[in-house]
């Protein structure tokens, strides 16, 4: 791995849709799906499921920061699910489906509040941003079904419904963003 690459692990309801939207931004290495944030050690996807664990299903992503900065990612982030919901995202209820920025330095944690500060001032929702803001303590890796999930499996109902309107979104407005 390049050693100039950072990590950061963002959660935003579903891994399986923000995994497939950080796979297609330019500068994102790679993005595995996982658990993070809970009180047991190495969850499985059934027992997170199960809201009991309190993790919440995020995804680790290594970036390159000559190539995309972390304001961009958290852009892309904060447009693409809602994070004025507490526990939920869409028909997706529970605490593992939390919004939340799990951070790696200082640094990470202070450009996460200032851009949470930012839409929120600007009234960019309707609502006030509810992202917990937390340092990363342990990511667990999911389950191998659950990673590159969007693009192994395109045509299920979810991916179609819920996945791929998101794709489009940043088709659509981060183009210039996005991997050629």
């Amino acid at each position: 791995m390049n050693k100039n690459l950072e990590q950061i692990v963002l959660a935003g309801g579903c891994f399986w849709c923000t995994e497939a939207v950080f796979q297609r931004i330019e500068g994102v290495e790679s993005v595995v799906s996982g658990y993070t944030g809970g009180h047991i050690k190495n969850p499985a996807y059934r027992e997170v499921c199960s809201g009991r664990t309190g993790h919440a299903e995020g995804i680790k992503i290594s970036y390159d920061p000559a190539v995309v900065s972390l304001e961009t990612i958290l852009e892309v982030f904060f447009a693409t699910h809602d994070p004025t919901t507490l526990n939920r995202q869409g028909n997706d209820k529970g605490t593992q489906y939390r919004s939340g920025i799990f951070y790696l330095s200082e640094a990470q944690k202070e450009k996460a509040e200032a851009m949470i500060s930012l839409l929120d001032e600007n009234k960019v929702f309707n609502d006030a941003i509810v992202t917990e803001v937390t340092p990363l303590d342990v990511f667990y890796e999911a389950e191998e079904d659950h990673q590159d999930f969007y693009n192994e499996n395109t045509s299920q109902p979810y991916c179609q419904f819920i996945v791929a309107p998101k794709i489009d979104k940043i088709k659509k407005y981060y183009s210039d963003k996005l991997k050629k």
